[in-house]
């Protein structure tokens, strides 16, 4: 462990300190003699014990933990290990072109023509409520169409999040157009197991948002098995999905997958029905999260001024007790 000192000059005030020690034993202080006349008949002359001087250098040990104090000793860098209540999540949202859809077109009465708001719009909203929800969450976001891709990091920094969240829609990703929800999933697992510290089973979260079934790239059930493996738990949000898509093959064998691992997957077909299914998972995962943080020039002078306590404590203690009280 090495530790720096801000104020080394202060370290000036050891010797001289002990020199100011040096010159009152020397100078100021009047020794004590006690006359008996027959010593020369003893045996054996009687000196003094030498642990008499034990308080003497107690005390002067605590000189140099003074000194060092006063020169604000730090630890350049240190970390710690932050325990608070909340989990490392990952947001993966579709943006395939199919979320600029109007939301709800397949209902009663939304036919071709009718308008309102996209599947797109809808889903950001949920997402941007889903945070406010998870204040003490480390959120991250993975954007997929195609590919999958980092938009933002875990972080704490939740407006900095919703920021990149109001700017998601499908210009981002303008030459894609599929749904490649295995890599979406396969890309946020590994965003966790870079990022994520805490090795407690449950702490670790995936969360998808997408409106289609999956067309291209890794299978999502065998990124879900990963995931698993890995510590992460997934849950899949179906954005107006079709119920002629809802029960395809093999969308019933990717929900099996989700359900299996103990996530939850729920459709929603409108506005409120998928804020309730944000809120649903937002009640199921609640956990602990612990997090090693680097800290940078980390005071410890505390230790050295304690140690110089405890010292001067014990050299005073030992003043008081009659064998170490200097008489010659």
């Amino acid at each position: 462990m090495d530790i720096e000192l801000l104020r080394p000059g202060y370290l000036w005030t050891l010797p001289l300190a002990l020199a100011a020690i040096a010159a009152w034993r020397l100078t100021f202080r009047r020794r004590a003699y006690a006359i008996f006349p027959l010593l020369k008949i003893l045996p054996r002359q009687v000196r003094a014990s030498r642990l008499r001087k034990a308080p003497l250098v107690v005390a002067a040990a605590a000189v140099p933990c003074i000194a060092l104090a006063l020169s604000d000793p730090v630890l350049p860098s240190a970390e710690a290990a932050l325990k608070s209540r909340g989990l490392d999540i990952v947001l993966v949202l579709d943006l395939s072109s199919s979320m600029e859809e109007v939301m709800g077109l397949g209902g009663p009465g939304r036919g071709p023509g009718s308008s309102g708001p996209t599947r797109m719009e809808v889903t950001r909203t949920a997402l941007l409520d889903f945070i406010a929800m998870r204040p003490n969450d480390r959120i991250g976001l993975v954007v997929f169409s195609d590919n999958a891709y980092v938009v933002s990091p875990l972080t704490f920094d939740h407006e900095y999040l919703r920021q990149y969240v109001s700017m998601a829609d499908n210009r981002l990703l303008r030459n894609e157009g599929m749904t490649a929800i295995g890599d979406g999933i396969a890309l946020a697992n590994t965003l966790l197991v870079r990022q994520s510290t805490a090795n407690v089973s449950g702490t670790r979260v995936i969360v998808v948002f997408t409106d289609g079934e999956h067309n291209y790239g890794l299978d999502p059930v065998t990124a879900i098995d990963a995931a698993h493996a890995d510590g992460a738990r997934v849950h899949i949000i179906g954005v107006d999905l079709p119920e002629k898509i809802r029960l395809k093959p093999d969308v019933q064998r990717l929900v099996r997958a989700v359900r299996g691992y103990g996530g939850r997957y729920a459709d929603a077909g409108t506005a409120a029905e998928l804020r309730g299914a944000s809120r649903s998972i937002d009640a199921l995962e609640k956990g602990w999260l612990v997090q090693t943080r680097t800290i940078r020039n980390q005071p410890v002078d505390e230790y050295f001024a304690l140690a110089a306590v405890v010292l001067l404590t014990l050299a005073m203690l030992l003043r008081a007790w009659p064998y170490f009280i200097e008489v010659t």
